[in-house]
């Protein structure tokens, strides 16, 4: 079975860059309730963190700077609108893109930053970290805030990817549902200290990561999003 055998090798691999371990499945076969072809995957993940390293987001005070690292395309949500867009268009996904079939690029693999992430929390505090999944850039911070903050955004602070150009442009999509829907080019966000900006850019960036400065926190006026794209 091909398609067993790759999804296993995606599988172990993510297992590998986040440092994880593959305990257990379970393979159930269900004849006549998927047509040839297609398969059912889920899966989930158990970690444990001291107490008192767990980092909740209540350290995150007005001046602390958000950083941006890039991501690797889609990742792995928006692809009900992506499908959309391609019903609409009827590109040809064998066509080349910026040097890659097209195909290739919406399907790339989620970046995985977990190492990267715990080695910069073993060198200084990270006040915050947000995962850019559902909900893209303006509903996922706000999970990381309290409700006296608000993260605003500079979108002009880092290139938004070919793909999503591309996504925008062929489906019509306003800036607002973009930063709702994608990553834009942004799969992981982090936050720390003024202080400590600077040294953690450095470090992400040695460690292989695309890092920018793209925000910062400040006080909340009124009702107004706890996140702002401008």
């Amino acid at each position: 079975m091909p398609t067993a055998t790759d999804v296993i090798k995606g599988v172990a691999k993510g297992c590998e860059l986040a440092g994880c371990a593959l305990i257990g499945g379970e393979t159930a076969e269900m004849p006549s309730m998927y047509p040839a072809g297609e398969y059912d995957l889920a899966g989930f993940a158990v970690g444990a963190v001291e107490k008192s390293k767990i980092i909740d987001g209540k350290k995150i005070a007005p001046g602390d700077v958000v950083l941006g690292l890039a991501s690797s395309g889609v990742h792995s949500n928006g692809y009900s609108l992506v499908r959309k867009i391609i019903d609409l268009v009827k590109p040809d996904l064998e066509g080349d893109f910026h040097g890659r079939k097209l195909a290739d690029v919406l399907m790339e693999p989620t970046r995985i930053y977990v190492k990267p992430l715990l080695a910069l929390m073993e060198t200084m505090e990270v006040k915050g970290m947000v995962h850019i999944t559902g909900g893209g850039l303006v509903e996922n911070v706000p999970r990381v805030l309290q409700e006296h903050l608000v993260a605003e955004l500079d979108s002009s602070a880092w290139t938004m990817p070919p793909l999503f150009q591309w996504l925008q442009q062929h489906g019509g999509v306003a800036d607002a549902e973009m930063h709702r829907v994608f990553n834009c080019g942004i799969g992981m966000i982090v936050i720390v200290s003024a202080d400590n900006a600077d040294a953690a850019f450095a470090q992400l960036t040695a460690a292989g990561e695309s890092v920018s400065r793209i925000g910062a926190i400040r006080a909340r006026v009124g009702d107004e999003h706890q996140t702002i794209v401008i």
